[in-house]
């Protein structure tokens, strides 16, 4: 192990082998040639990529790892044995309670994410944080955590990071917000029909025309249903009521977000559709430093397009109010459903019209709890995927 630096920012990476965990290693690789810059990996974990994982850890000599997936355990340890090594489904977590860290980056996709990241949070570290759903499941046990543990969240997500950014870290009630809008490239279907949508291939839905996401992600921008994840994710993270939040179809992906202030002023945070830009705002914040993201051209930029979206079409984006509004476990059920309807469509079980109608049918049909500790967000987890999923074997 190399000697650590003791002014350095102790970095731990969930989901270290998905695209927002690259993202955040190439980050680093970027920060380590800058002397005002330290930022030293001390752990990884990930899902299943052992020879990635390998790799990661030999280049940035963490001390410890861990993989989910507990068959890839002894693969894994080939070659790392001087480093400590998790495996199982609450591998993360234990890495979390492990290591001593005070940035933890939480880009697990899913629910599987959670647990790790509360984790974090009781520790009092700082969570960059790129998986929605943490907020989305558990705004409500989230919140009270923070300030109970003195933990901080800074978002990853572009959309949320430009309103954190033009916020300048402010709580929204201090800086007389009006509304804020979060913007959406409108994903492949755009400008498609309905029908076209309703009944697009795999193919079609994963190509997305300006981002490069995981096929989750992917999937959820082409329903628009990571805009309503993002709604709730915003109503949660700057204390906002759903009539303060709104969505406009932005296609270039330049400006990723707005907040409008009492006073008719708006401010908006604009980049290159490259999501190293507010990963490593988050890895450094409050500080600013040279980045590894494309810069923007603005030769290139001779128009910038918005347009409401078509709520017919995009149903999705209703759903999120109608979760605020339920409130308790509303959010869980919404999260698990639609996790669970994106993967049969990702395995060709569904059509992708149909993603959108199960987490609606959750919604009306599962009752919701107070959403006050994990057991209970977990439970309506468990049960949202059970009704979705018997929903779909009545299909097949």
């Amino acid at each position: 192990m190399t000697t650590s630096n003791p002014t350095a920012r102790r970095l731990v990476v969930l989901g270290s082998t998905g695209s927002i965990g690259i993202s955040t290693l190439d980050v680093v690789r970027h920060l380590r040639g800058m002397d005002a810059m330290h930022i030293e990996v001390v752990a990884l974990a990930a899902g299943s990529k052992v020879d990635l994982l390998q790799a990661q850890a030999r280049e940035f000599d963490v001390d410890a790892v861990a993989i989910n997936d507990d068959s890839k355990v002894g693969e894994l340890r080939n070659g790392l044995s001087d480093i400590n090594v998790f495996s199982g489904e609450d591998a993360a977590l234990r890495l979390v309670e492990d290591t001593d860290a005070t940035l933890v980056c939480a880009a697990v996709v899913g629910i599987a994410g959670l647990p790790s990241t509360l984790a974090a949070i009781e520790r009092g570290r700082t969570v960059a944080l790129a998986n929605k759903e943490t907020l989305v499941a558990a705004g409500g046990l989230v919140n009270p955590m923070l300030d109970r543990y003195g933990a901080s969240i800074i978002p990853v997500d572009s959309e949320h990071s430009a309103i954190f950014q033009c916020l300048e870290g402010r709580q929204s009630s201090e800086a007389a917000v009006k509304r804020v809008v979060l913007t959406a490239s409108g994903g492949p279907f755009r400008t498609a029909s309905k029908q076209a949508m309703y009944n697009a291939t795999v193919d079609q839905a994963l190509r997305h025309p300006t981002w490069v996401m995981g096929p989750k992600v992917t999937i959820d921008s082409a329903t628009m249903m990571n805009k309503a994840l993002e709604i709730i994710e915003a109503h949660w993270l700057f204390n906002l009521p759903p009539q303060k939040i709104s969505v406009i179809i932005h296609p270039q992906s330049v400006v990723h977000s707005f907040v409008e202030f009492e006073d008719n002023a708006v401010l908006a945070q604009l980049g290159p559709p490259d999501m190293r830009t507010p990963i490593q705002y988050a890895l450094t914040y409050p500080d600013r430093a040279a980045c590894c993201s494309q810069e923007l051209d603005w030769s290139t930029l001779d128009k910038l397009e918005f347009e409401s979206p078509d709520l017919n079409k995009f149903s999705a984006l209703r759903l999120a109010y109608q979760a605020i509004e339920a409130g308790g476990t509303a959010g869980a059920v919404l999260n698990a459903a639609n996790e669970v309807a994106v993967s049969a469509f990702l395995e060709h079980k569904i059509c992708l019209g149909r993603i959108v109608e199960l987490v609606a049918e959750a919604l009306d049909s599962i009752g919701y709890k107070s959403a006050d500790n994990l057991q209970t967000i977990l439970e309506a987890d468990r049960e949202a995927r059970s009704f979705v999923n018997n929903r779909i074997a009545q299909l097949v």
